[in-house]
Formats: C-alpha cells, sequence, structure tokens
C-alpha cells in the first residue's frame, strides 16, 4: 500500500513548519518509531517517527522548505516495486507518532 507522509498537527499557534532534515535518503526503510523527519516551527523543534514500517519512495518538501499543517511532506510504501501515484493527494495517511520540543 502506498502511503503519504503528511505535516502532523494541530501543532498549538502553528500553521506551518520548516523541514529540517530527513533521516534516510529515498529507498530507506523506516521501522515503525523510527526518526523520519525533523521539522521546525517557528518555536519549536517537531520529531516525526514511522507508526508503522514503511519505505521512503518519494520526498515531496525539501529541506529547508515550509509546508502548512496537514501537507504532504512524503511518500511511503510497503512495495518498493509498487508504482507511484503522480500525486500524493488522496491517498491513505502513514500513521506517525510526533513529539514536540
Amino acid at each position: 500500500m502506498i502511503y503519504t507522509l503528511t505535516v502532523p498537527g494541530p501543532i498549538e499557534d502553528v500553521d506551518e513548519v520548516r523541514v529540517l532534515e530527513w533521516h534516510g535518503p529515498v529507498g530507506h526503510e523506516f521501522a515503525a518509531g523510527e526518526l523520519i523527519v525533523e521539522l521546525e516551527t517557528h518555536k519549536a523543534l517537531v520529531e516525526v517517527r514511522a507508526g508503522q514500517s514503511g519505505i521512503l519512495r518519494q520526498i515531496v518538501c525539501a529541506e529547508g522548505d515550509w509546508q502548512a499543517i496537514g501537507a504532504p511532506l512524503a511518500v511511503l510504501s510497503d512495495d518498493p516495486a509498487e508504482p507511484l501515484p503522480a500525486s500524493p493527494d488522496g491517498l491513505q495517511r502513514m500513521a506517525v507518532e510526533f513529539e514536540v520540543s
């Protein structure tokens, strides 16, 4: 199955975040609980961890870019051979855990 990783939220008083660092290249397989990406708000760091295992297939929002809460960050899948859709819109959201510090 193909999933979209979106900016988690809600985060109090935050409309958008900046991508600081991806913790694996396209093709990397993440285990449940593994850190996928670090985001920053104007006041805090947000760590996004995989809520399930998956393979990073496409990065939609590059390091340094800003993205709105709920908007796509990346596309992941269970199978590296599964064809990707033309757009991440409408895909099931990947389960994530996030911590604001």
